[in-house]
């Protein structure tokens, strides 16, 4: 069993595929050659948003959109205190301080009603995640930052496909960064990401950080980075795009399955199932739930055979390199204690999730007993 399936979506594309990185080989262009264009264009029509900026990874994603915006020292951006460290680590590298909010207890992300109060003179951007797949309320997000001049960057790592309110995840703030990470619901074969925003001037910085500043070829006019996303990438992702929509629904459908098998007996064994808002659609980048003794439940259920992962075992706030001692998170506290991830992937089928459930509800129903 496996917790996701990257062979068997392989085996549907793998005659694109192969071709596409054949290609690749045959010019030789393996920085910035002719996929990565071809790819930004794809992504920007995907998302509804004018630019796209193909690259190296996530995390690279979320560090150029900061610089682009000229954030650094003494400067504050409010951000969720429950996510993957990256989202206040390239913060912190810039010089900058998170300021991390508490989420929400039904969808995990950082509760908006909590944001104003975290304002103050130094408060540049609010950086909020899509996490698990569906996004943050942008709309009252939208309505905060007007009234406060603060910029607003989605972290849509997680959240890439998903919609709200009709609009997709990337194109619900000034700028949106995603992950390519492999276990993406688009995952690349090795790192890579983009950026996504309607506004020129910040698509011309995105570009020359990315390329260690220049405008031209040996001209910088900024400082940068080497954030190139590989030509080999572009294309398994170019090819990836043409079943995406198709796995989304069927993401949607091991989820729908997964609620069907588990609603039943959720309440009685003290397991919280995930909740989608109204008005959004998730991309299901993880099915998590919540259980009482985790730690107990996951090692029983690898025993019989069933892989689970823990998005996440802690806080961003309590990590040593990002320690914030200043504010409590009681929300994040807790479910970095109940969270369980099980196996998702548009590949999964009844039986498989059948007995998953099965196996989850009684290691439950053992461990409280």
């Amino acid at each position: 069993m496996a917790f996701i399936d990257l062979a068997s979506q392989q085996d549907r594309i793998r005659p694109t595929l192969e071709s596409a990185l054949h290609r690749v080989l045959h010019h030789g262009r393996y920085i910035q050659g002719p996929e990565i264009e071809a790819l930004e264009k794809r992504l920007a029509d995907y998302v509804g948003v004018e630019h796209c900026v193909g690259v190296s990874s996530g995390t690279d994603a979320l560090l150029i959109a900061l610089m682009a915006l000229g954030i650094g020292s003494d400067d504050e951006i409010i951000t969720t205190a429950f996510s993957f460290a990256a989202t206040a680590e390239v913060i912190l590298l810039l010089g900058a301080r998170p300021v991390y909010v508490d989420i929400d207890p039904v969808t995990f992300n950082i509760d908006v009603s909590l944001i104003e109060e975290k304002i103050n003179a130094r408060t540049r951007a609010i950086l909020p995640v899509g996490l698990y797949g569906q996004c943050p309320d942008f709309s009252a997000m939208r309505l905060i930052a007007r009234q406060h001049g603060l910029v607003l960057i989605e972290d849509a790592a997680q959240s890439f496909g998903a919609t709200q309110d009709g609009v997709r995840s990337g194109n619900l703030g000034t700028i949106g960064a995603t992950s390519f990470f492999p276990a993406k619901p688009l995952g690349a074969y090795g790192d890579a990401g983009a950026c996504f925003t309607n506004d020129a001037d910040l698509m011309t910085r995105l570009r020359e950080i990315r390329d260690h500043g220049q405008s031209q070829r040996y001209h910088h006019v900024r400082l940068g980075i080497n954030a190139r996303m590989a030509s080999i990438q572009a294309a398994v992702l170019l090819q990836k795009l043409t079943v995406f929509d198709d796995e989304l629904v069927m993401r949607q459908r091991a989820a729908t399955r997964y609620q069907t098998l588990l609603e039943g007996s959720a309440d009685a064994v003290g397991m919280t199932l995930p909740v989608v808002a109204p008005g959004n659609t998730s991309s299901w980048a993880q099915y998590t739930v919540q259980v009482g003794c985790r730690d107990q439940v996951q090692a029983a259920l690898s025993q019989r055979g069933v892989p689970t992962a823990v998005h996440y075992p802690a806080p961003i706030p309590v990590q040593p390199a990002m320690v914030d001692s200043s504010g409590q998170y009681p929300v994040s506290a807790r479910s970095a204690q109940s969270v369980l991830s099980l196996p998702m992937h548009p590949y999964l089928n009844s039986a498989t999730q059948q007995r998953i459930a099965e196996q989850l509800i009684q290691v439950v129903k053992e461990t409280i007993a």
